[in-house]
């Protein structure tokens, strides 16, 4: 079956220095655009991180310091990369939570835009583990028949990935062809960054959901405790909430000039 597709999709997949989005580095990227006619275009990067890859993380995804010793940068790459997603929605398997997340850090990090405004996001494992709550390999062979080759190199997961959801819309009579849906269904909880430091309410406005102002409004937090926000900027957060934190605040001010 062909997905039904209103605008590009790109199936990606991200292997990493780790698992902190705000300090670890992407060492391979590679992205599977689906078009709504069927047409495909894929592309794999090995990107030089610029720190050492730790050992025991050589030893899941293969890459390894000497590998992109002459690579080029993430930054150089970022314009390519951006060009190439920029018309699509994104799908990858836990992306939400951690692969487009950490994607926008290195985006802003190469002083290039990023947000999710005018696309949609689909978590093929969220989908994945609300109808059976396995892993990638699992999936791959309980949906497709196959076993997945090569795991944990970016390529193989990412053509895997793209194969699990086609299956899945074929599997479940829930699930309808249509990004929008799939990207709802595979949503565990709606945030205004990627992070998870600011969430929505019932009213959909943001609040804070950690610390000791947990459940509350951002903009009547940042009001009453301006010493907060420069706090919130200057801690070790990731630049994509600090983003969502400065657009929250210059929104404020602009509703009480109006």
């Amino acid at each position: 079956m062909s997905l039904n597709l209103t605008k590009p999709i790109c199936f990606f997949d991200l292997e990493t220095t780790g698992i902190n989005i705000t300090t670890d580095r992407v060492v391979e990227i590679s992205i599977l655009k689906v078009f709504p006619n069927g047409n495909k275009e894929s592309k794999t990067w090995l990107v030089n991180p610029e720190m050492p890859i730790p050992a025991f993380v050589s030893e899941i995804h293969g890459v390894t310091d000497e590998r992109v010793a002459n690579e080029p940068t993430f930054k150089q790459l970022a314009p390519e990369i951006s060009a190439m997603i920029k018309d699509a929605d994104l799908a990858g398997f836990n992306s939400n939570r951690f692969d487009i997340p950490l994607l926008a850090e290195e985006m802003l990090r190469a002083d290039l835009d990023f947000d999710m405004k005018n696309r949609v996001a689909v978590d093929v494992q969220t989908i994945f583990h609300k109808m059976e709550k396995r892993t990638l390999s699992a999936a791959y062979k309980f949906y497709c028949d196959k076993s997945l080759e090569n795991a944990h190199t970016a390529e193989a997961d990412t053509l895997a990935t793209y194969e699990v959801l086609k299956a899945q819309i074929e599997r479940y009579d829930e699930l309808e062809n249509d990004t929008k849906f799939l990207a709802e269904f595979s949503v565990h909880k709606k945030f205004a960054d990627f992070a998870g430091f600011i969430s929505y309410n019932k009213e959909e406005k943001e609040v804070f959901s950690f610390g000791k102002h947990k459940g509350k409004l951002v903009t009547e937090v940042l009001e009453k405790e301006p010493g907060y926000f420069g706090w919130l900027l200057n801690a070790d957060f990731p630049l994509y909430t600090k983003k969502v934190l400065t657009a929250i605040k210059l929104r404020a001010f602009n509703n009480k000039l109006d």
